[in-house]
């Protein structure tokens, strides 16, 4: 199956930028902190709500299961998902990631994003040690 890939430009721009804000991710179901971290990175594309992607070593992996399922971008590729598992529950696919990202977005590999519907994700200003 032939996919089509695009290049993002003045039609459907994608912006990456680095985020130094403390980013925390915690599960709905009983407040557990899924990923913190300050070095997200934040990715603004075209008309829709920009998405902080998280680098996988910042998220508490031991609640993470890969699924099956995948997604296409024909501006970043093939996306992967992962289920949030936690002792009240699992959220199948809450989180994705794209492993092998398209040039024009590289900068996303490692990271990981949650959908926003399932766990609250909360942006602070860090405070410096």
């Amino acid at each position: 199956m032939s996919r089509e890939m695009r290049i993002p430009g003045p039609d459907h721009p994608i912006e990456i930028s680095k985020n130094p804000s403390l980013i925390r991710v915690v599960a709905q179901d009983g407040g557990k902190v899924v990923a913190e971290t300050t070095a997200a990175i934040t990715l603004s594309e075209a008309n829709y709500p920009p998405v902080h992607y998280i680098p996988l070593a910042d998220v508490d992996q031991t609640l993470l299961v890969r699924t099956d399922s995948h997604t296409y971008c024909p501006y970043k590729g093939e996306a992967s998902y992962y289920s949030l598992v936690t002792p009240e529950k699992e959220i199948a696919d809450v989180v994705w990631v794209y492993e092998e990202p398209y040039e024009a977005v590289k900068a996303i590999a490692g990271y990981v994003a949650f959908t926003p519907e399932h766990v609250q994700i909360t942006v602070s200003e860090a405070v410096a040690n």
